[in-house]
C-alpha cells in the first residue's frame, strides 16, 4: 500500500469512527432511558377528536373576526424584534471575544422567548412593547453568536493585504464577503421570529396564535384550520415578498400602525415602579424579610435561604430538570430518525422529478412552519397529558427542518453516471456522504430542541416550563426566577455538550443558516 493510499485511509477511519461512536452513543442513551418515560395514555377517545379535526381541515372557515389584525401584529412583531437583534447583534459580535461576553450572550439566548414575555408582561403588560423585546432579547445573543463565527470563517486574505483602519478595511473586505451568509440567516430568522410570534398569543399577546389557542380551546376547528393555512401560507411565501426593499417598507409601516410602546394608561414613572416591584419580587423571601425585618441575623441568613431553596430543589427542579432531559432526548432521536427518512422527499439523486420533489418541499415546509407549541397542543388533546405528545411535537418540527437541510445539502454532491438506484444508492452512495454533515445539523438543533422542551410545561407537560407557569399564576416570582435560571443552565450545559461532540467528531461546520 503506497503512502498515499495510507493517509487516505488514516484519514478516513479517524472521520468515520468518532461519528459512529457518537451515533452509538446517543442510540444507548435513548434505550436506557426508556424505562423512565411514562408511556400510559390518556384514556379518551381520539378517533372523535381526529374526525372532527379531519372534518375542519377538509372545510376551513377563513371568515375570522380579527384574522387581519392579528396577522398584523404577528408579522409586525418579528419585523420589529428582527431588525433591533440583528443590527445590536451585528455591533455585539464585534466584540464578542471580550471577556464575559460570550458567557452573557450564552445566558440570554438560553432564556424562552415565552419566558422572557412572561417576564416583560410584569413590567409592561399586554403591549406591543412586550411582543416586540420578548423576541428581541434572546434573539439579539443569537444574532451575535451567529455573525460573530461568520465573520470568523470568511477568508481573511484580502483584509491583511488591504492598508488603512480596522473600520475601513472590515467594510471593504470582510463585510462584503460575509454578506450573503448574513443575509440568508436574517431571513431565516425572520421565519423563527414569526413562529415566536404565533406562539406569544398563547400567553395574551394579540397574535395568530391568541385565536389559535382560543379556537382550539372550544373544538372548533374549522377556524383553526384556516388559520393554520394562513400562516403556513405567509411562511411559503415569503421567498417572493421577504427581500430587502419590501421588508424595509413593511418595518416603517410597523413603526407607524404598531410602535413598540406601553398601554396608553401607563406612564414612565409607572413602568420604573412595576420594574422596581419587579426585582423586589423575584429577591428570594428570606432576603426579603430580612430587609423588612431587621432580626434575622447573618448567621440565620444561610439556613432560612437552604430552607426556601430546598423544596423548590426536591419538588420541582430536580423532576423539572429530570423530565426536560427525557423529552429532549427522545425528541431528539426521533428528529433523527425522521430525518433520514425525509430528506429522499427533496434530494434529486433519489426523486428524479422535478414536480414531485416540490409536493416533498411543500411538505417539508408545511410541517416546519407549525410551531411545536401548537403541534404539542394538538397532540394532547388527542392523547392526553403525558411526554408523548412533547416527543411528537419536536420530533416532527425538527425533523422537518433537518430533512429540508440534509436534503438540500445531498443535493450539492455531485454522483458518478454509473452509481446504482434505490435503495442502493441511498444506503451506500448518500448515507456515507451525508451523514458527518447530517449529524452536524442535528446536534445544532439538539440545543434548540432541549430550550423547547421548557416551554411545553405550559401545556401541562411536567418540564421546567410547568413549574415556572404555575409560579407565575401563584405569583410567587422568587421561585419562578430560580427555575428560569436553572433552565438557562441547563440549556448552557446542552450547548457546551453540543459543541464538544461536534468538535469531537471533526464534523464539517455546517451553514449557520440552520440554528
Amino acid at each position: 500500500m503506497s503512502h498515499e493510499s495510507r493517509c487516505k485511509k488514516s484519514r478516513f477511519q479517524t472521520s468515520v469512527k468518532p461519528m459512529w461512536q457518537s451515533s452509538i452513543f446517543f442510540v444507548l442513551l435513548s434505550l436506557l432511558c426508556i424505562p423512565f418515560i411514562d408511556l400510559e395514555l390518556a384514556h379518551t377517545s381520539p378517533l372523535i377528536e381526529l374526525r372532527k379535526m379531519f372534518d375542519g381541515l377538509l372545510h376551513p372557515n377563513f371568515i375570522i373576526d380579527g384574522v387581519i389584525d392579528a396577522l398584523l401584529h404577528t408579522v409586525f412583531f418579528a419585523i420589529q424584534a428582527v431588525v433591533l437583534s440583528s443590527l445590536v447583534g451585528f455591533c455585539i459580535a464585534q466584540v464578542y471575544r471580550l471577556p464575559g461576553i460570550r458567557a452573557l450572550m450564552a445566558f440570554l439566548r438560553s432564556i424562552h422567548e415565552l419566558f422572557w414575555a412572561l417576564i416583560l408582561i410584569q413590567i409592561f403588560g399586554l403591549s406591543s412593547l412586550t411582543g416586540m423585546l420578548a423576541l428581541a432579547i434572546p434573539f439579539c445573543a443569537t444574532f451575535a453568536r451567529v455573525f460573530a463565527e461568520i465573520q470568523q470563517e470568511t477568508s481573511k486574505e484580502a483584509y491583511h493585504q488591504l492598508k488603512g483602519k480596522h473600520l475601513s478595511r472590515f467594510i471593504y473586505t470582510t463585510l462584503p464577503l460575509a454578506w450573503p451568509r448574513i443575509s440568508s440567516y436574517c431571513k431565516y430568522r425572520f421565519e423563527c421570529a414569526l413562529r415566536a410570534s404565533v406562539v406569544l398569543g398563547f400567553i395574551g399577546l394579540p397574535t395568530i396564535g391568541y385565536q389559535l389557542d382560543s379556537y382550539l380551546k372550544i373544538g372548533r376547528y374549522a377556524e383553526v384550520a384556516a388559520l393554520i393555512f394562513i400562516f403556513i401560507g405567509l411562511v411559503l411565501s415569503m421567498r417572493f415578498w421577504a427581500n430587502r426593499f419590501t421588508m424595509i417598507i413593511l418595518f416603517t409601516f410597523s413603526i407607524i400602525l404598531l410602535p413598540p410602546t406601553t398601554p396608553p394608561e401607563s406612564t414612565s414613572e409607572d413602568n420604573v415602579k412595576m420594574a422596581y416591584q419587579l426585582l423586589n419580587d423575584i429577591t428570594p423571601t428570606p432576603i426579603r424579610n430580612r430587609s423588612q425585618n431587621e432580626i434575622i441575623s447573618d448567621t440565620q441568613l444561610p439556613s432560612l435561604l437552604w430552607d426556601w431553596f430546598s423544596p423548590v430543589l426536591e419538588s420541582q427542579i430536580l423532576p423539572g430538570v429530570g423530565y426536560s432531559l427525557l423529552l429532549g432526548q427522545f425528541a431528539f432521536a426521533l428528529s433523527a430518525f425522521l430525518t433520514l427518512l425525509w430528506f429522499p422527499l427533496i434530494s434529486k439523486h433519489l426523486i428524479k422529478r422535478r414536480i414531485y420533489r416540490n409536493i416533498g418541499y411543500f411538505v417539508l415546509t408545511a410541517i416546519r412552519c407549525i410551531p411545536e407549541f401548537l403541534l404539542a397542543f394538538i397532540a394532547l388533546i388527542l392523547l392526553g397529558p403525558s411526554l408523548i405528545p412533547g416527543i411528537i411535537a419536536l420530533g416532527l418540527h425538527n425533523g422537518a427542518l433537518l430533512a429540508h437541510l440534509v436534503g438540500q445539502y445531498s443535493n450539492e454532491l455531485k454522483l458518478r453516471s454509473d452509481t446504482s438506484t434505490a435503495p442502493n444508492l441511498y444506503f451506500f452512495e448518500l448515507i456515507p456522504r451525508i451523514y458527518g454533515q447530517f449529524l452536524a445539523f442535528t446536534l445544532y438543533r439538539g440545543e434548540t430542541i432541549l430550550r423547547e422542551t421548557a416551554i411545553l410545561g405550559i401545556l401541562g407537560i411536567p418540564t421546567l416550563g410547568f413549574f415556572i407557569d404555575s409560579t407565575f399564576e401563584e405569583f410567587r416570582l422568587d421561585r419562578a426566577f430560580i427555575l428560569i435560571l436553572a433552565s438557562a443552565f441547563l440549556n448552557i450545559f446542552a450547548e457546551q455538550v453540543s459543541t464538544l461532540c461536534r468538535k469531537h467528531i471533526h464534523a464539517y461546520k455546517p451553514s449557520l443558516i440552520s440554528r
